[in-house]
Formats: structure tokens, C-alpha cells, sequence
């Protein structure tokens, strides 16, 4: 049995993080196709029908009834585009994180914004009190969005990666970080 939940959607000021579906395929397909996107994480650009494969493995949920998949795609709300994705692995009260913008939108903050976005929509739901993310260690851009987001180096390493973390204390305002050394 199943216990995952579907994600609920959320906003920034310029960003609508709709939850994954397999309808978007198409469209991301086209946002990722550059193989600059996978310097630092691998792989290589997907086709349409690679992806909506992906997806639909995704908006199924995990299989462990533990852990929670939550994928939400962004649109630009100016032009009603998808730009990116950002995601999200909950298990317990922590939450393993990642964003990925297209290269035709880099540049504009819109990373930075989603994972802000995203980290507060976390922290907001009240269950989460952790989150974290692996950046390889010369992906600047990447570290800069973490940061952005409230997260800080945690002096660890992962497969290579580095471990960003934010710790909220059970009970803190979302804002507020636990004085751990692991938050702004």
C-alpha cells in the first residue's frame, strides 16, 4: 500500500510550481535538452517518450511507503512557459532536495527563486525540519542557488558531492534556524 501524497502546488512571485505530470513530458523534454545541463550530474538529454516513462514512475510515488516523491514543474507565469523542475524526497521529517532550470532561462534567478520557494513550502507544511542538497563542489551556480535557498555547506560529502543542509528545530517559525552551525 501506497501512502505517498500528491504534492501540493505552490507559488513564487514570478514561478508557479505545478505537481509533475506526465502531460509535461513533451514540453521538459524540450527545457533539458541540453547536454550543458548534465555536466555535473551525468547522463544525457532525454527524449518525449524517455521522460514521460520517467514521470509516470515518478507521479506513481515511491514503492517504500516511508519516503514521499514530490516533482513539481515550473511555469513562467509571464509567458506560460515550463522552465524547470524542482523535487523533493521526503522521508520521516527530512527532505532530499533538487532543481534544474533550462538553459534558455538561467540567468534570471528563477533557480534561486524555485529553491527558496520550495524550501519554504517545506518548512511551512510543518512536517519537515531538514532539508538538504548534494552539489558537486565546482558547480557554483548551483552552490549559489542552495544558499539562496537557506541552506549552508555541512562539511560532508556524498558519492563526491557536497551536503547542504537547513535544520529547523520542531517548533521554530519556518524562518527561524536552529543554531546548529546548519542554517543562515
Amino acid at each position: 500500500m501506497q501512502v505517498n501524497r500528491d504534492p501540493e502546488p505552490f507559488s513564487t512571485s514570478r514561478l508557479d510550481a505545478l505537481p509533475l505530470d506526465v502531460a509535461h513530458a513533451e514540453e521538459m523534454a524540450a527545457v533539458l535538452f541540453d547536454p550543458a545541463l548534465h555536466t555535473y550530474t551525468g547522463g544525457a538529454p532525454e527524449g518525449p517518450g524517455i521522460l514521460r516513462a520517467r514521470y509516470e514512475r515518478q507521479a506513481a510515488g515511491s514503492p517504500d511507503p516511508a519516503e514521499r516523491w514530490w516533482n513539481w514543474v515550473l511555469r513562467v507565469r509571464t509567458d506560460g512557459c515550463l522552465a524547470g523542475y524542482v523535487q523533493a524526497t521526503v522521508c520521516g521529517t527530512r527532505a532530499e532536495v533538487a532543481w534544474v532550470v533550462g538553459t534558455r532561462w538561467q540567468g534570471r534567478g528563477y533557480a534561486k527563486e524555485a529553491a527558496a520557494g520550495l524550501v519554504r513550502h517545506l518548512l511551512d507544511q510543518g512536517s519537515v525540519t531538514t532539508v538538504v542538497a548534494h552539489i558537486h563542489p565546482d558547480h557554483t551556480a548551483s552552490a549559489a542557488v542552495a544558499a539562496a535557498a537557506g541552506l549552508l555547506p555541512a562539511g560532508a560529502r556524498e558519492d563526491g558531492e557536497v551536503r547542504w543542509l537547513r535544520d529547523v528545530p520542531r517548533g521554530a517559525a519556518p524562518g527561524r534556524v536552529a543554531d546548529s552551525g546548519h542554517g543562515p
